[in-house]
């Protein structure tokens, strides 16, 4: 199928899932999750084959990006099942007036419509974005890259055998089958098809999207995600947080890629987080890539030019050296994407200038970044992290897949 002809049918299952009721559509996602868990070996067949095509291609933290488990995929299909759980934002009403006696005004949420979603070696994007789509009344089209491709197709097959199963059109979730850049260029600026496009990965991408799109798009993913560690800290929770945000999984966006640290603690804490998390790391040790106050503090390589604007998503940590909480905002508001930035601090007033001064969609004080989730954040799963300001941001879930029409009911009224 082409992706013209795909588009095609991405269009006429939109006027088709505006009619299914939330009962069907709740009844569907626990097929779709089902059928995940019934085809896990298939699914894990398609994603040996697309790891053995990619080795030596793609960096091994990458390859565990892309690698799928029973554990990942039974994970996947309760992500689909919370989904199911959670309420329907379709048809809530917004607000309401009567401006007039008996002329009532209702502010209602409705789907957007058809929502295409172009990712890269990600395979879990697959159902959680079919999943929310599915729940907030919209049609699903996926574009994934090359790497993913067998393991998106199986995971695609899995979902549409659920949708069939309780009678809905397997047209409601649908896979590009062309994994190349002209794929990518048909989504940025199929008019009249796509309601919104949604990028997720890196900085390539999310540019190209936003550069050459012409249907409304939502820039998302890129995190150059930042820890303070203030002078008040408590040395061991921030050793632990920023073991936690830059190790345990560092090929995600909301892994932290830039240390930021009080002159006043410097001292003590440098030498104790090289420890942690570069000597005594048996497997991946951590790069330090120091700035010239740092580099005086520990041994590690001098940062570069481009190290403080870098999304490394690998074991990679840039450390600067600041004097205080007011430099550490201007240093990570300069240098930021918007996604996520943290403060370590026992100061309440450092914590609260940190908060009001950060301008970033997560903010947060005395935890690790790597809670931006929309799992964690209570949304079932998420869409994609968004970091711009209109009209979503942060966590995106089932609220931000729908837009609002009014619908206004009178009884005879003229004007």
């Amino acid at each position: 199928m082409t992706t013209q002809e795909l588009l095609i049918k991405a269009k006429e299952a939109k006027a088709e899932i505006n009619l299914v009721s939330v009962d069907i559509i709740n009844s569907a996602l626990n097929a779709m999750a089902d059928a995940l868990v019934e085809n896990i070996d298939k699914i894990l067949e398609a994603n040996s084959q697309d790891i053995e095509k990619s080795r030596g291609v793609i960096s091994d933290v990458m390859i565990d990006r892309l690698s799928l488990s029973p554990e990942r995929i039974q994970g996947m299909a309760d992500g689909v099942r919370d989904v199911a759980k959670l309420p329907s934002p379709v048809g809530k009403v917004l607000k309401s007036n009567e401006p007039q006696e008996g002329l009532i005004i209702e502010r209602t949420s409705v789907p957007l419509g058809v929502v295409a979603i172009i990712y890269e070696s990600r395979p879990n994007v697959t159902s959680d974005a079919a999943a929310l789509a599915l729940k907030s009344g919209n049609v699903c089209v996926l574009r994934c890259g090359k790497e993913a491709h067998s393991s998106a197709k199986a995971i695609v097959e899995a979902l549409q055998s659920g949708l069939e199963k309780e009678g809905l059109s397997k047209d409601f979730v649908l896979l590009v089958e062309d994994t190349t850049r002209a794929s990518a260029a048909e989504l940025m600026t199929a008019d009249g098809y796509i309601d919104l496009l949604i990028p997720r990965g890196g900085k390539g991408l999310i540019n190209a999207c936003v550069k050459n799109a012409t249907v409304p798009v939502i820039q998302t993913g890129t995190g150059i995600c930042h820890i303070y560690v203030d002078e008040s800290a408590d040395i061991e929770m921030a050793l632990n947080i920023v073991e936690n945000a830059k190790t345990s999984r560092p090929s995600v966006c909301n892994a932290e890629e830039v240390l930021v640290v009080n002159k006043n603690i410097a001292d003590e804490f440098l030498p104790k987080l090289k420890k942690r998390i570069v000597t005594d790391r048996m497997e991946n040790p951590v790069e330090l890539r120091l700035d010239e106050r740092a580099i005086k503090i520990i041994d590690g390589t001098p940062a570069g030019e481009n190290d403080f604007d870098t999304e490394f998503l690998d074991y990679i940590l840039a450390v600067k050296i600041v004097d205080n909480v007011d430099e550490a905002i201007k240093h990570i508001n300069l240098h930021s994407t918007g996604h996520s930035e943290a403060i370590v601090t026992s100061d309440n007033e450092s914590a609260e200038k940190f908060t009001r001064g950060i301008d970033s969609s997560s903010v947060y004080v005395n935890a690790s970044t790597r809670f931006t989730d929309g799992g964690e954040f209570g949304l079932g799963c998420e869409m994609g992290i968004s970091t711009q300001k209109l009209h979503a941001r942060g966590p995106m879930g089932l609220e931000e897949l729908n837009t609002y029409k009014y619908i206004i009911r009178g009884k005879g009224h003229v004007r």
